[in-house]
């Protein structure tokens, strides 16, 4: 997408903001703006619908619902909170793990103790009434013992089993933090730190990189004409199109609100241009239907520019040619696959 573009779709968002934050008569905090701009954009699937049920529900929102949204959806703060409740709950895991294992420690040198006792006082004995006693206490200590133990190894397993489910929710935590809600593709804060990663591994390897930047055609029709709930369909087709298109080891991504993007590792530049058409075929082959009505609204297309790694290149330039050579992609009539070495791509123009 151009700047222009760009420029005009986030002044959209925007504008969009604004009449909500006026609409519901809120303050035009920065925090205000920030969440009705993520409303209009739709990117937070769980917040639209949290607003969404309130304003069905009262017609409009107050600064308190507002305030305690933007808490829970938007926080700088919250993401940290989270980490951090997870983070002291394995740590007082760990705490009570090393409690048990010091008790554990202290009650096997004392029964180490009492046992040299014991066994000393085995080579004073004189008559049998003093050796079934030793016997007896000999045994009982080391009952004692191995009861001890067991309850120290139930605990081990109790606390390998809650430190596992803590771990898998921290796990659970990077994930969210990575994964688009909508598309379940990864998001941008993964494009971006996925393709600097992955420049890096192949200046370092010297195989090669190809990226994908991919848009949908015309999608602000769709959403115009049929509204979001359809444009979020949309989105979701063409998410499963590249899903279905990509191998393990590729990393797609939702990359703006219509923008998906495709680091390729190891992948030539005649190789990604394969996978692109055969995403692109994989999106026009699906008719769409409104699901509320059944309606049929005919079929999307996409557009995709490519660009492959370069010596000297950085993530910025690489996203820079395979944007160029989506805006030749769209030039030339869109449904199309465009690759950056193909002559005559444009200058960046402005492009709806």
């Amino acid at each position: 997408m151009s700047q222009e573009d760009e420029f005009k779709r986030t002044i959209v968002y925007a504008d969009s903001a604004l009449d909500y934050i006026k609409t519901n008569k809120l303050p035009a905090f920065p925090r205000n703006y920030e969440l009705w701009y993520s409303y209009a954009s739709g990117f937070n699937r769980a917040l639209n619908r949290t607003i969404n049920k309130i304003l069905a529900r009262d017609g409009k929102i107050s600064p308190e619902e507002t305030q305690k949204i933007y808490n829970r959806f938007l926080s700088p703060n919250r993401l940290g909170e989270r980490i951090d409740e997870v983070g002291d709950k394995i740590s007082e895991e760990v705490r009570e793990l090393i409690s048990a294992l010091d008790k554990g420690t202290l009650k096997t040198t004392e029964y180490g103790e009492e046992l040299a006792r014991t066994l000393s006082a085995l080579e004073n004995v004189s008559d049998r009434s003093q050796l079934s006693k030793l016997v007896i206490h000999l045994a009982k200590l080391t009952t004692e013992t191995a009861e001890s133990n067991q309850e120290l190894r139930e605990q081990l397993v109790d606390s390998r089993r809650q430190i596992g489910v803590l771990q898998e929710g921290l796990e659970a935590i990077r994930y969210e933090s990575l994964t688009d809600e909508l598309t379940t593709l990864n998001n941008r804060k993964h494009f971006d730190q996925s393709l600097v990663r992955a420049v890096k591994e192949t200046e370092e390897s010297h195989a090669p990189l190809s990226l994908l930047i991919s848009d949908i055609d015309h999608f602000k029709q769709f959403n115009d004409n049929y509204g979001h709930q359809t444009g979020d369909q949309v989105l979701r087709l063409v998410a499963l199109a590249v899903k279905q298109n990509v191998k393990n080891n590729d990393i797609a991504c939702r990359y703006g609100g219509e923008e998906f993007g495709i680091i390729l590792p190891r992948t030539t530049i005649e190789d990604a241009k394969v996978i692109a058409e055969k995403i692109r075929k994989n999106v026009v082959a699906k008719e769409l239907v409104k699901r509320s009505t059944g309606e049929n609204l005919g079929r999307i297309t996409i557009s995709i520019g490519i660009s492959t790694f370069r010596a000297g290149d950085s993530a910025e330039s690489m996203v820079s040619r395979a944007d160029l050579a989506l805006y030749a992609a769209k030039k030339a009539g869109r449904n199309l696959v465009k690759a950056e070495e193909e002559k005559k791509i444009p200058s960046v123009t402005q492009v709806a």
